[in-house]
């Protein structure tokens, strides 16, 4: 089944619960690095600039190199900013990664995980989610907040310049405490695994398919860049 297909699928309106419980509606949960994608979107917006120039006032034969680089260049700055994703639903994890996409049923995961990286583990194979980065400076900063949440320094109050009453290290509202995103976001994966992994639609084998959409005008641009400058 194609990539829209399933999404198609996944995100349609689905019913959960326990049997002869209230019936309720899961929607897909989507998972990207806005990072990445605003990366990507200003690298596409430069090579596009530059591209267009060198097709209006290049000579010989730059114009035919600038659009072959660009053939070249945008799949992969695509495939690694844009393409990655997570979607998780009822039946079915789908991991959209910059060369292939891979979807595992929940009765085939076996864990999740975030160490340095946040991976998969199904069918006894193991596989990187690169829509959610692990940071560990974000790691960091969240267990300092914490740190000051526990010790009872998150709310207190600092005094004044002239000894009044100061303003609190944090919000009211963020005095508890917090998890990394990517900590968190495998928090929910695992929360979904234990809650589907067992059901029986979402049983079944993990299937990979290669983004051939990614990879072949990717390898075009290329052959043709190497026929330019060998033919110069």
């Amino acid at each position: 089944m194609s990539e829209d297909a399933a999404g198609g699928e996944d995100r349609g309106e689905k019913h959960g619960g326990a049997p002869g419980g209230p019936r309720q509606k899961f929607d897909d949960r989507v998972y990207r690095s806005p990072a990445g994608m605003a990366g990507g979107v200003a690298l596409l917006a430069l090579a596009v600039w530059l591209v267009s120039d060198a097709a209006i006032n290049g000579h010989g034969d730059q114009r035919a190199l600038a659009l072959s680089g660009l053939l070249c260049g945008a799949p992969l700055v695509v495939a690694f900013t844009l393409r990655p994703a997570v979607y998780a639903g009822e039946q079915r994890l789908r991991i959209r990664n910059p060369f292939r996409t891979v979807t595992a049923p929940w009765g085939s995961v076996e864990s999740v995980r975030a160490g340095y990286s946040c991976e998969v583990v199904a069918d006894g194979a193991k596989y990187q989610m690169w829509a959610i980065p692990v940071s560990l400076r974000d790691r960091k900063k969240a267990h300092r907040h914490n740190e000051r949440i526990a010790s009872g320094q998150g709310a207190a109050p600092r005094g004044g310049l002239f000894g009044g009453r100061g303003v609190p290290d944090v919000d009211p509202g963020e005095a508890e405490e917090k998890r990394a995103h990517s900590d968190q976001a495998v928090d929910e994966l695992r929360e979904l695994l234990e809650r589907h992994g067992e059901s029986e639609p979402a049983q079944g084998r993990v299937s990979v398919r290669w983004a051939y959409e990614v990879l072949a005008p990717a390898a075009a641009g290329a052959i043709a860049l190497i026929v330019l400058y060998a033919t110069r």
